[in-house]
């Protein structure tokens, strides 16, 4: 009985495995310390990114501070001179519009998603590269595009503003939205249709709510950057000192009391625009920093 012996020298398969990982073995040091610097040179351009954000957070604190009191926020504007003057109206304002707003692009935003998740057609390309150039278009242009649309027809108002500011939600609620349902697993549709479910009822009871903390994550984003438009309100709400609840006149808002107070010459004025800074920094902050928490909740809750 003969015994075959192998030879792995003539194998050109493990002859190349084998010279490769001389190689690597070889140049393994050299690699660690370039992935060393690379890491190190990413902390250095946070630190460099983070010291403006913090710097700025700690300076609007020092100064907005200050002007929190009772008064601050149950009271509203007061002109020069009269103590005691809060920003309640223009918080009252800022609600109804950011409500409003999101009301509307919302699930117009969502459904546009899912039209583009759902369709690589010519129109869904058309949706979609308006979406994108929507997102790049000035905050200002928008308050012009607004203003002739809204105001000059029907005059300035809350809704005028709230329409603005939804313009500026829309594209990236779309955007987020088609990123998060294209996120879904294809098996779970595939599992609905074997079921013989109707596309409507899988995309209402499976698709988006799978794609949930992604939706969830992309509105609020967008929520924080509507409410933190100036440029759109000066051409859409004109201002309003006065306490209005009414959607449909005049009202005021925390970024226009930011815009007009700290031009003001008079220091309580100026410190109103500061308090009012720090609160709506707060709430962005909030906004922003709490998408990014109740997505990984709700990521972990799924798995």
């Amino acid at each position: 009985m003969t015994t075959l012996s192998f030879d792995a020298s003539s194998d050109p398969i493990l002859v190349r495995r084998e010279r490769i990982q001389s190689v690597a073995a070889a140049s393994l040091g050299r690699r660690k310390i370039y992935s060393k610097i690379a890491v190190g040179v990413c902390w250095a351009f946070l630190v460099v990114a983070i010291i403006p954000l913090v710097a700025v957070i700690v300076y609007v604190v020092i100064k907005g501070l200050p002007a929190w009191s009772t008064d601050f926020f149950t009271h509203p504007t007061y002109p020069e001179g009269i103590p005691g003057g809060g920003v309640w109206n223009a918080i009252v304002g800022t609600a109804e519009i950011g409500f409003i707003g999101t009301a509307v692009a919302v699930p117009l935003g969502l459904l546009c998603g899912l039209f583009l998740a759902e369709s690589d057609g010519r129109a869904a390309a058309a949706v979609r590269f308006t979406a994108d150039v929507m997102t790049g278009v000035p905050s200002i242009t928008i308050g012009i595009f607004g203003y002739i649309a809204i105001v000059k027809n029907f005059g300035y108002s809350g809704l005028a503003g709230a329409f603005s500011i939804g313009i500026i939600m829309l594209p990236v609620i779309i955007r987020a939205g088609e990123t998060a349902i294209r996120g879904v697993p294809g098996h779970l549709n595939e599992a609905a249709l074997a079921l013989g479910a109707r596309r409507a009822t899988i995309a209402r009871k499976v698709v988006v709510p799978a794609a949930m903390p992604g939706i969830i994550t992309g509105v609020l984003l967008a929520v924080a950057r509507g409410l933190g438009e100036t440029a759109p309100l000066l051409l859409t709400i004109f201002g309003n000192q006065y306490m209005q609840w009414n959607p449909t006149k005049p009202m005021n808002a925390l970024p226009l009391v930011i815009f007009e107070n700290s031009s003001q010459p008079y220091a309580d004025l100026v410190q109103i625009a500061w308090g009012a800074a720090l609160l709506l920094m707060v709430v962005v902050l909030i906004l922003s920093v709490g998408s990014r928490v109740l997505a990984a909740v709700l990521q972990k809750e799924r798995r």
